[in-house]
C-alpha cells in the first residue's frame, strides 16, 4: 500500500503515468492500473502571479475547469493542451502559448497538493480530526472511561463527535465513514494531530496502518499531520473537543449500546448547528452547507472498517488480542488456528467459511478482561449435561429459568438444552431464552411450548395499547322507530 500511496500522491500532483513509472521505476503497466483507481480527486487552489501575465484574464476560468475535474474520473479531466484548445476556442482576445498555459497548471497542482503546511486560513471541505476522553455510566451505573473522535470544519465551525473504546486505527476509519455518508461527501483534506489513531511517528517521518491507507485510497481524500507540539496547527479541532466535552457529555450521560448512542449524537451536533458563528456573523449550518460544495463523491460501495489476524486458540477455545483481551470462539475449535476480524466494536474469530463462530464487544485498556459468549458451549454442553451445575451457560440464565433447569433430572435436562440449542440456531440465543422463560412462567417447560413461543417472539412485534372507539358500531345498534335495525 505504501507504494500505491505513492502513486496515487503523484498522480493527484498531475504527474501522468508515463512520467510516475519512469521517477519510481515501475512498469507502466503497473502505475496506469493503480491510476485507473476512481476516486482520488484533485483540489487545485490558486497561486497569484507576481508579474503580469497574457493568462490573468482566463486564470479564474482555467481553476473553475479544474475545480470541476475533481468530481471526475481522471482520465476526463482538462489535460493543460485541452484548456490551451478551449481558450483559443471559446474565448475572444486569448492569445497566450501553450507553454505558457502548461506552466501555470502545473504550478496549480503542485502548489495545491504540498503536505505539512502550516496554512491556517482554511478553507471549505477541509476538517481536522483529534480524540478527546470523558467519563460515562454504564449499564450497570459504573463510572467508565470512552474516548471520542471529534471531527470538526474550521472553515464553518461545524462538528462531529463519536464514542470509542480505543483510538486504533479500525476506530478512526469507521468514525469516518460513518459521518462521510451522514453528510453525503468526503472532506477533501484531513488533518490530523502527531498521526494519533492512524499511525506512528519515527522522528519525522510518519508510518500509517494497512488499514487506514486502505480506507484513505478507499475515500480519496488527501491528509496531513501536524508537527510535533504544534497543536495550533488544528486549534479549531482543540477548541471542538473541549467544547462537545462541555456541551453533550454534561451531566455524564449513560452508555448502555455505543453504537446507538453515536446515531444519537449525530443529531445533536447537527442541532448545534443552528447557532451563529463566532466570527462571520451567519449560522454554522448555512456555512456548512459551502463545505459540503467541495466534498469529493462518496465511492460505489462502503469501506469494510477492520483487520484481519491470525491466532491459536487454547484449550478452551479462547484467543488473545492486544496483549491483554482474552475472548472465546468455541469449544470444538481448541488449539487450533483462527482468522479473527477485529472492527472498532467487535471481535469476530470466523471459520473457514467465513461466518463468524462468535462475536464480542471490542475490550480496550490496561487491564486483563476475558470475554465469553455462551452460546459457543451450547453443543458441547449438550455432550456433557453433567457440567450444567458450573457452566457459563447456567450463569447467564434468568433466575427462574435456571431454577427450573435446576430441578430436571439428566433426561430433562439434555432435552431441555437440546431445545435452547434448536432455537439458537432457528432464531438466536436470546429469543431461545425468552421463550423458554415464558413456557416456565406457563408451568410448562417443555420443547413443543418454548418452539410455539419462539415462532411468535420472531413473528409479532409487541403493540402498544390504545383505547378503541366503537361508537360506530354503538350507532348501527341504536333502535329506529322502536325496532332494533
Amino acid at each position: 500500500m505504501s507504494q500505491v500511496e505513492t502513486i496515487k500522491d503523484l498522480q493527484a500532483k498531475g504527474l501522468g503515468p508515463v512520467a510516475i513509472a519512469e521517477r519510481l521505476k515501475y512498469s507502466r503497466k503497473t502505475v496506469s492500473k493503480y491510476m485507473a483507481e476512481d476516486g482520488f480527486q484533485e483540489k487545485p487552489k490558486a497561486k497569484k502571479e507576481e508579474l503580469p501575465s497574457k493568462l490573468d484574464p482566463f486564470k479564474l476560468l482555467i481553476q473553475q475547469w479544474l475545480e470541476e475535474d475533481r468530481k471526475n474520473r481522471y482520465k476526463q479531466r482538462h489535460t493543460a493542451m485541452r484548456i490551451h484548445k478551449r481558450l483559443t476556442a471559446e474565448c475572444v482576445g486569448y492569445d497566450a502559448s501553450y507553454p505558457l498555459v502548461q506552466r501555470y497548471v502545473k504550478s496549480l497542482r503542485e502548489h495545491h497538493y504540498q503536505e505539512g503546511t502550516l496554512e491556517l486560513d482554511w478553507q471549505p471541505g477541509e476538517a481536522q480530526v483529534d480524540f478527546g476522553e470523558a467519563d460515562f455510566y454504564d449499564a450497570s451505573g459504573e463510572k467508565r472511561v470512552y474516548k471520542f473522535l471529534c471531527v470538526s470544519f474550521p472553515y464553518s465551525n461545524a462538528g462531529y463527535v463519536q464514542l470509542f473504546g480505543g483510538e486504533t486505527a479500525e476506530c478512526v476509519a469507521h468514525g469516518l465513514q460513518d459521518l462521510f455518508h451522514r453528510i453525503g461527501g468526503v472532506p477533501t483534506r484531513l488533518i490530523f494531530d502527531n498521526a494519533s489513531g492512524v499511525g506512528r511517528r519515527v522522528s519525522e517521518n510518519v508510518r500509517m496502518a494497512e488499514v487506514f491507507l486502505r480506507f484513505k485510497a478507499h475515500y480519496g481524500f488527501q491528509i496531513t499531520f501536524c508537527n510535533p507540539y504544534s497543536g495550533h496547527e488544528k486549534g479549531n479541532v482543540e477548541n471542538k473537543v473541549g467544547y462537545m466535552r462541555r456541551n453533550l457529555f454534561v451531566p455524564l450521560p449513560t452508555v448502555t449500546d455505543v453504537q446507538a448512542f453515536n446515531r444519537e449524537l449525530l443529531s445533536r451536533c447537527e442541532t448545534d448547528w443552528q447557532r451563529e458563528h463566532y466570527k462571520k456573523g451567519v449560522s454554522i449550518a448555512r456555512l456548512f452547507e459551502n463545505d459540503k460544495k467541495t466534498f469529493l463523491y462518496l465511492p460505489r460501495s462502503p469501506f469494510a472498517a477492520c483487520r484481519y489476524t491470525r491466532v491459536k486458540t487454547d484449550g478452551y477455545g479462547k484467543f488473545l488480542i492486544d496483549g491483554k483481551h482474552f475472548y472465546s470462539s468455541s469449544p470444538e475449535w481448541a488449539g487450533r488456528e483462527l482468522v479473527v476480524r477485529i472492527g472498532a466494536h467487535t471481535v469476530e474469530p470466523l471459520a473457514p467459511s467465513g461466518d463468524a463462530i462468535s462475536t464480542h464487544i471490542r475490550m480496550f485498556g490496561k487491564q486483563r478482561t476475558d470475554s465469553v459468549d455462551v452460546r459457543t458451549t451450547l453443543s458441547r454442553l449438550l455432550q456433557s449435561p453433567g457440567a450444567w451445575r458450573n457452566s457459563l451457560i447456567r450463569k447467564a440464565l434468568p433466575d427462574r429459568l435456571r431454577a427450573e433447569m435446576d430441578l430436571l433430572d439428566r433426561t430433562g435436562l439434555k432435552e431441555a438444552l437440546s431445545t435452547m440449542n434448536d432455537l439458537s440456531g432457528r432464531y438466536d440465543f436470546e429469543t431461545a431464552i425468552q421463550a423458554m422463560e415464558q413456557a416456565s412462567e406457563l408451568g410448562r417447560l417443555t420443547s413443543a411450548n418454548s418452539i410455539v413461543l419462539a415462532a411468535r417472539l420472531s413473528t409479532f412485534e409487541p403493540e402498544e395499547s390504545s383505547t378503541v372507539n366503537l361508537d360506530m358500531y354503538d350507532r348501527l345498534l341504536e333502535p329506529v322507530g322502536g325496532t332494533l335495525q
